[in-house]
């Protein structure tokens, strides 16, 4: 397995402990009953860690969106053709979709990266998604998107993700990683009926199958995950090493950081999660890395657009403890 993935989960950087701290200690003394917006200070006081900012703000959110078409969409998995991701991506860049109403809405930049539209994985169910170059490849387009966010100043980072398919690679990175059965991981995804269903559980099945016998969540991930899977899993890495706090999005995007949780589990301490998707795998994934959605709207676009959805809220949640006046402030000591 490549060194490059291997490499972002050691030394990575932790929390500001002293910010967060004064975050915590403020939040408690502001001009309100205490624990009334408990969740919201919560989620100021892990910018404020994360920032290593005692006045924690978000002022230049990103999204950032990976496509990538898949094999195993010929499978039957999904209601849609595999083209319709080429589709789906001409849309964002000319602006038109969902994602860009959304970025438009919260004033976040957005950027889309093509990692394999027209260019899809292996069918998991028969051969790996990736090979190792390619895998490399991937993870190296990840790490410069990121750094290039890095490098505007971006505070607060949203993954999102565009491949017809995706949800049954999804599936299958916890069916690997958990354990269970298929059944229990794989959902309808974009509305296909029981016998599509029937077909992506027994996809799923047969990937798991054929890599039972790997122990390294990395290396599962180059097996049965995507290549937007892996950009995503890739970018969340990188933004710990810039102390960029990552939303994660819906089911996609959740089960894409998995291996990363499998392989290192505090590597993940950066994240939140923005929302809780329709999709049934998608709580017990949050469940198993210890994330609590700030949203459950039963969304299940993708693109990043619930973790988009939760911006303004961590926006918020800042200001509700930076510029709301403490009792001592306002009444005197």
């Amino acid at each position: 397995m490549s060194d490059v993935v291997r490499s972002l989960l050691v030394d990575m950087p932790t929390v500001d402990e002293p910010a967060a701290a004064a975050v915590r200690l403020r939040s408690d003394q502001v001009l309100r009953p205490g624990g009334a917006l408990q969740r919201l200070d919560d989620t100021a006081v892990h910018i404020a860690g994360w920032h290593a900012d005692r006045e924690p703000s978000i002022d230049r959110p990103a999204i950032l969106v990976f496509a990538a078409d898949h094999g195993v969409a010929g499978a039957g998995v999904s209601n849609y053709p595999a083209d319709v991701t080429a589709a789906m991506l001409a849309a964002v860049e000319a602006g038109r979709a969902t994602i860009n109403a959304f970025a438009r809405s919260i004033g976040a930049t957005l950027d889309v990266v093509d990692v394999g539209v027209g260019a899809p994985t292996g069918d998991i169910r028969l051969e790996a998604a990736m090979n190792r170059q390619r895998f490399d490849t991937i993870a190296g387009t990840a790490i410069e998107a990121v750094d290039a966010l890095a490098a505007r100043g971006v505070d607060l980072l949203v993954l999102g993700e565009l491949g017809i398919g995706n949800t049954t690679t999804a599936a299958a990175l916890p069916a690997a990683l958990i354990g269970g059965e298929a059944a229990v991981w794989v959902g309808r995804g974009t509305g296909i009926d029981d016998d599509g269903l029937d077909r992506k559980r027994t996809a799923v099945g047969e990937a798991v199958a054929r890599v039972d016998d790997i122990d390294d969540p990395l290396e599962i991930m180059r097996e049965v995950g995507g290549a937007e899977l892996t950009a995503m899993a890739v970018a969340c890495a990188r933004a710990r090493h810039h102390r960029i706090p990552v939303v994660l999005d819906g089911y996609i995007a959740t089960a894409a950081v998995l291996p990363l949780h499998e392989a290192e589990p505090d590597a993940l301490d950066h994240c939140l999660a923005g929302h809780v998707s329709a999709e049934p795998g998608h709580r017990a994934v949050l469940s198993h890395i210890g994330k609590e959605p700030l949203l459950d709207l039963g969304m299940r676009l993708g693109e990043g657009s619930g973790a988009a959805a939760a911006v303004p809220l961590i926006r918020l949640a800042c200001a509700g403890v930076v510029e709301v006046a403490t009792f001592d402030e306002w009444f005197g000591e």
